[in-house]
């Protein structure tokens, strides 16, 4: 791994001869299409192609993308039946001509020299994958934590600091915040679908690049908090179905490809996230609170021997080790042991830790 401080290649006008699909997927958000193609139009890297798919919008999001398609000879607009995005994708991936591939959330927007800044990065450490860091566009602001600097991942270094979610690099299952050259994603689809359908596509794609490169600067605009997104819904029936078998596909994938250390890991952040989950719902008013509670008691007893296991690898905490043997004990202890946690504990050592910064 390598650090490169405050490093902006620029590709020349004259230079830009290789073709950069953008994959745009669209259904019934009206209120942002146009601001988030346009956004792909003013890229100060002209080379590209950009496939807007519209995945069934019963909105006027189709008519502005053919509006759109009309102003720009770049755009390609395909209607296609609603599928869901996973569907919107692949339609759009069996129709790319460039030589990288890029996707845009119909919803987000992306600043004017993103794609100019990956592939320039890309070309000069020969790199077959880049990845940016995005700005979080809350209702009350925008939470932007970049740090100017570009880090070239060897070999699989950034699979593993995805799997090992380490915070210093905003890698994440988002499809959006990377560039791929193309073969790197050959023969290579979403799961049609389902939900959280980046989670696996992401770790084989990621497992599949020699050189990676990461931008410490933030370029993409990612909306948090729009109201019927699907990234804001609450737990529900899609967690069971989608989102927790896609952990268990990730996990498997890892060991299929001989990396046992990164499923270990990766079992151990699933754990904590099913905790969680537990938490969250126990305090809840869900209308299917006790059955989701059942269910996920039966996941965690049924991944018993992996969790506990994986709660020893050298990324985790020993003390969720402990939250664990203490969710097998009892779940109802638990869950009381936690409610005491954020309520008493942790305000605690936050007031104790400000009395001695004085």
């Amino acid at each position: 791994m390598r650090v490169l401080e405050r490093y902006h290649p620029r590709i020349r006008p004259e230079d830009q001869k290789e073709l950069i699909s953008v994959i745009v997927t669209a259904c019934n958000v009206a209120d942002y299409i146009e601001k988030s193609v346009r956004s792909v139009c003013a890229q100060t890297y002209r080379n590209l192609e950009i496939l807007v798919v519209d995945d069934g919008s019963t909105d006027a999001t189709g008519r502005i993308c053919d509006g759109l398609a009309g102003e720009d000879a770049r755009i390609r607009v395909i209607h296609k039946k609603n599928g869901g995005v996973a569907d919107a994708r692949n339609e759009g991936m069996r129709a790319v001509r460039g030589s990288y591939i890029g996707f845009v959330d119909g919803d987000d927007w992306i600043d004017p020299d993103m794609y100019e800044q990956m592939l320039g990065t890309m070309r000069e450490q020969k790199a077959d994958a880049a990845i940016c860091r995005y700005r979080q566009v809350h209702s009350t602001g925008t939470l932007d934590e970049s740090q100017d600097r570009v880090i070239v991942f060897e070999g699989q270094e950034a699979l593993q600091h995805y799997v090992w979610e380490t915070r210093d690099f905003v890698i994440q299952n988002a499809t959006w915040n990377k560039l791929y050259k193309k073969e790197m994603l050959e023969g290579l689809l979403f799961p049609t679908g389902r939900l959280y359908e980046d989670i696996l596509f992401t770790t084989k794609a990621l497992s599949r690049v020699e050189c990676c490169v990461y931008l410490d600067t933030a370029l993409y605009n990612y909306i948090i908090d729009r109201e019927g997104s699907i990234m804001n819904a609450w737990i529900n029936e899609r967690t069971f179905t989608d989102h927790i078998p896609a952990y268990r596909e990730k996990t498997a994938f890892l060991r299929s490809i001989g990396r046992e250390d990164l499923a270990k890991v990766h079992d151990y952040f699933t754990c904590k996230r099913l905790l969680l989950f537990y938490h969250q719902v126990e305090g809840s008013n869900l209308p299917d609170r006790d059955r989701y509670l059942a269910k996920l008691v039966q996941i965690l007893r049924d991944g018993r021997e992996a969790y506990t296991a994986a709660c020893t690898c050298p990324q985790a905490d020993a003390r969720d080790g402990k939250w664990l043997k203490l969710f097998f004990q009892s779940p109802a202890r638990y869950s009381r042991r936690v409610r005491i946690e954020e309520r008493v504990v942790i305000p605690c050592k936050v007031k104790i830790k400000r009395l001695l910064r004085r």
